[in-house]
């Protein structure tokens, strides 16, 4: 790593005319680092993402989508493909996670729902040439609770029967989520990814590298029942119901085919589906990557499962798979 160090801080040179001090501005869940910079204009990102694990075309290519919709990511001020090396605009350095609280709870998410409102308005699916949040994609993402969160993690391998009601439980996510008006996902739209900006357009958004066509309900699901904070269901189906309004009155939905109804029991699948998927990447974050920081949000992004199946009738029988399984990270 100190070779490449030094390989970064040489095109820092080239690129800004300085010797440039590198300090670690965030961590990540994937191969990228970051480093914040000081330069005569304030300070600067440096990516630093190794060609051979992360590709930053698909980086460049949704900045420049989400940038074009009037929305605040960061620009691209240089790059170097074959290195891996991008040197981006700063967003600062304070999290929405670092700021939520009863108190500033509804202006941050009014701001952060009115972005997300830009996403999908602003990007055309049809010319955007992102990647489709398919059944494939889909059932791949469950599998990560299956593999690494109840195989790797839990010890647990499920028998025949059980296995009928994992495959029947992934068959009705699926179609809820294909059954949805598709527009841009960012994929990984929360707290850790929006940064409040106290002077400017709030909030800044980053790590939509992921990006891809697929559910209105998606991102909201993200944000809303977030794995890293979690607020009380009636306050979260309050801005639910908000944001239905707005997708209402920006095209997106038709109130006369999608009622509130079916748009929460949306949001209500979604959320099974996305945080399914969370467990496993926080599982395999331990066991295969040695990053230890996400296990203790399992049991919060559990909960939420636990607590919208044995609302479903539809998911009934996984509920009480959930609970057969003594998981150990249910909380009662």
């Amino acid at each position: 790593m100190s070779e490449r160090l030094t390989q970064l801080k040489q095109w820092l040179r080239e690129k800004t005319g300085q010797d440039c001090e590198l300090a670690p501005a965030s961590s990540d869940a994937s191969f990228r680092r970051y480093f914040r910079i000081a330069v005569e204009q304030g300070s600067q990102i440096v990516m630093d993402a190794p060609p051979e694990q992360e590709d930053c075309r698909p980086f460049i290519h949704v900045a420049e989508l989400l940038r074009s919709a009037g929305l605040n990511a960061p620009e691209v001020i240089a790059q170097d493909l074959e290195a891996g090396f991008l040197l981006l605009s700063d967003l600062g350095n304070t999290t929405y996670l670092e700021v939520l609280n009863e108190d500033s709870a509804d202006r941050l998410y009014a701001d952060a729902l009115q972005a997300l409102t830009g996403i999908q308005t602003g990007i055309d699916i049809e010319t955007a040439e992102l990647p489709a949040y398919d059944e494939v994609l889909l059932q791949t993402e469950l599998d990560l609770f299956k593999d690494w969160y109840l195989e790797k993690h839990s010890g647990v391998a499920l028998n025949e029967q059980q296995q009928t009601v994992w495959q029947k439980t992934c068959q009705i996510l699926i179609a809820s989520a294909l059954a949805q008006p598709a527009v841009c996902v960012h994929r990984d739209y929360h707290s850790r990814n929006l940064m409040q900006i106290d002077e400017g357009q709030n909030p800044g958004i980053l790590d939509f590298q992921d990006a891809v066509t697929g559910p209105v309900t998606y991102d909201l699901v993200s944000l809303l029942r977030d794995c890293y904070i979690s607020w009380p269901r009636a306050q979260v189906e309050e801005w639910v119901e908000g944001f239905y309004g707005q997708t209402i009155r920006a095209g997106t939905i038709d109130a006369d085919k999608v009622s509130k109804k079916q748009f929460l029991q949306w949001f209500d699948l979604m959320g099974v589906q996305r945080h399914l998927k969370a467990i496993g990447i926080f599982a395999r974050l331990l066991h295969r990557d040695d990053k230890q920081g996400y296990i203790k949000d399992i049991p919060r992004t559990l909960a939420y499962v636990l607590d919208v199946c044995q609302r479903c009738p539809e998911l009934h029988d996984f509920h009480q798979l959930l609970l057969e399984l003594k998981l150990p990270d249910h909380v009662i």
